[in-house]
């Protein structure tokens, strides 16, 4: 009998087996158990980005102003500005009366605005309250002062060339009709004009634009000469 067959098949055997063992060697895990799978690399870091200041909040700047705060509006300078000198006799000019809206009830006059207007060519201030008087059928010497009360407080005013300044005259009015009677139990006085004194600027005659100064008690309320005209 021959058995030569026998010795090449195991041959043959265990080269397939020690083939199947180097293969299964270069597919298994890796030392520390875990897949061979290449890892993913690191992901790129993103700077921060920088926190701006001054927001709209806060104490930080913002576009209205460097403190945080809204810039101030610069104010209106009056007309004429500063370092004008005071108006003088000879530049204004005093305005009939007009009679006031408001006025004490009764039959006189009531109260009555006069105005007085710069009518030079510089700038002038005005201050203070006006005299009155009523005058004396052409001679200052028969003029009939008025008992003044002053209201309110007076503050300069600064007139433009052209520009006017205003008082309010209020009376003790006369009530009744025709002739009228004085509460007071005085006797009404009536004058077709009065005089009045503008601080610093001098006497003037004026009349009313309709009719003339009926009151009572020789008494008169004046306020201070304004740029506002009163009512």
């Amino acid at each position: 009998m021959q058995y030569t067959a026998g010795p090449r098949r195991t041959a043959a055997a265990l080269v397939a087996a020690a083939a199947a063992t180097v293969l299964m060697t270069g597919c298994g895990p890796t030392d520390d158990g875990a897949a061979g799978t290449p890892s993913a690399p690191p992901a790129a870091s993103v700077p921060a980005k920088p926190t701006p200041t001054g927001g709209t909040g806060g104490t930080g700047g913002s576009a209205t102003g460097g403190g945080g705060g809204t810039a101030p509006t610069p104010s209106a300078s009056a007309p004429g500005g500063g370092g004008a000198k005071p108006c003088a006799d000879d530049g204004v000019k005093v305005s009939d009366a007009e009679q006031a809206a408001v006025r004490p009830p009764g039959t006189g006059t009531g109260a009555a605005i006069v105005s007085v207007t710069n009518t030079s060519k510089h700038a002038c201030t005005l201050s203070g309250f006006p005299t009155v008087a009523g005058a004396g059928n052409g001679s200052p010497g028969k003029n009939v002062p008025l008992a003044v009360t002053q209201s309110g407080k007076a503050s300069a005013v600064t007139l433009a060339p052209g520009a006017r300044a205003w008082t309010k005259l209020t009376f003790v009015n006369v009530q009744g009709e025709a002739d009228g009677y004085c509460v007071s139990g005085a006797t009404p006085a009536s004058f077709p004009t009065m005089v009045i004194g503008v601080p610093g600027a001098g006497s003037h005659q004026i009349a009313m634009t309709d009719g003339v100064f009926a009151e009572c008690d020789n008494k008169a309320t004046v306020t201070a000469f304004s740029s506002v005209k009163p009512t």
